[in-house]
């Protein structure tokens, strides 16, 4: 198989600040056209930038004049692998909005072409690109698979995305595990998986999650073989996320997540969140303020409020820009 090959115009950006004193000139300066003593005929050309959201990172692509992504699934894949080409956890297409509700459309393939329906992280570097492109707004409306997503910009260089209401519902999320808690939801119920029983708690946030807690992550599950066991078990039909959460105290939750088609990953967005709401229905911690619940995920702290007025779920954490650059593929 022959791999992408990625064209670095520059490197060593480890701020999403960079360019904010002159967005447009940010990304659009490299759009240009390679020499063609360097590329053979039939290569593709795509022009990138890579954020990272607490380690979370991502493939960037432009496609505010298309309606669907510039790249199919399996070129996506082939962008994300670690060694031969750019490497992320998924690529992330800027596209138009379907209608003037919205400002914008965003896509995502996971580094195993699969589509998720939403990334928690991956919003908060759209809006991060969208700002380095030189949109100059503080808030958008996002169309996504798991419906209107709002992030908001803030000055210090974070981003709040509003993240809607956790859906409960068991069949919904989806899973077949039978409800044993109010609004037909499942918390704590019995699970098989990789030789050993597990008390699961299932959330969406327009995406599957599985949560699972216990009083020490290194101790108590074996990461690498329970995570893809519970990704893929028969009582998630459409698989899903896997969270391992640890209850520091009542206001600090520690997790480690296998996400679905990514595998580990340094951080989930929409796990977090989906952690937080296990966490009060399951009694483990009571709900936070406006400060929010600190988890802290192996590549940093987000916070999360899940607030009891419109019972809708606020993320609040960083998104980086990395680098910028090409990528050759054949």
């Amino acid at each position: 198989m022959r791999f992408p090959t990625l064209f670095l115009l520059f490197s060593g950006l480890s701020s999403s600040n960079a360019w904010t004193s002159k967005p447009n000139l940010a990304l659009n300066s490299f759009r240009h056209s390679s020499s063609s003593s360097a590329l053979s005929a039939g290569v593709k050309l795509i022009d990138i930038a890579k954020y990272e959201g607490l380690g979370n990172d991502f493939i960037l692509v432009d496609d505010r004049d298309k309606k669907d992504p510039s790249l199919t699934p399996e070129e996506s894949a082939r962008l994300c692998d670690r060694n031969f080409c750019v490497g992320g956890d998924g690529v992330i297409f800027a596209l138009e909005s379907p209608d003037d509700s919205y400002d914008f459309t965003m896509r995502i393939y996971n580094s195993d072409g699969s589509e998720p329906e939403m990334c928690g992280n991956g919003i908060r570097c759209f809006a991060a690109f969208l700002r380095d492109l030189g949109e100059e707004a503080k808030s958008y409306r996002i169309n996504t698979l798991a419906g209107p997503i709002i992030p908001v910009l803030n000055d210090n260089g974070d981003v709040t995305v509003d993240m809607g209401e956790p859906v409960l519902d068991g069949p919904t999320v989806p899973t077949t595990l039978e409800p044993n808690f109010d609004k037909n939801s499942v918390v704590e119920q019995t699970i098989e998986a990789n030789g050993k029983t597990f008390e699961v708690s299932a959330v969406s946030m327009g995406n599957p999650h599985a949560i699972i807690f216990v009083d020490d992550l290194e101790k108590d599950i074996d990461f690498e073989k329970d995570g893809p066991a519970l990704e893929c078990h028969s009582m998630f039909p459409a698989k899903t996320n896997v969270e391992f959460v640890q209850v520091m105290s009542p206001t600090h939750l520690k997790m480690k997540v296998w996400e679905r088609g990514a595998g580990p990953t340094l951080a989930c967005g929409t796990g977090t969140c989906a952690l937080v709401v296990a966490a009060v229905r399951a009694g483990k911690i009571p709900r936070a303020g406006i400060e929010g619940t600190r988890v802290t995920l192996p590549g940093g702290d987000l916070f999360i409020e899940w607030r009891e007025e419109d019972n809708k779920i606020y993320m609040t954490g960083p998104a980086n820009l990395s680098f910028k650059g090409q990528a050759a593929l054949k």
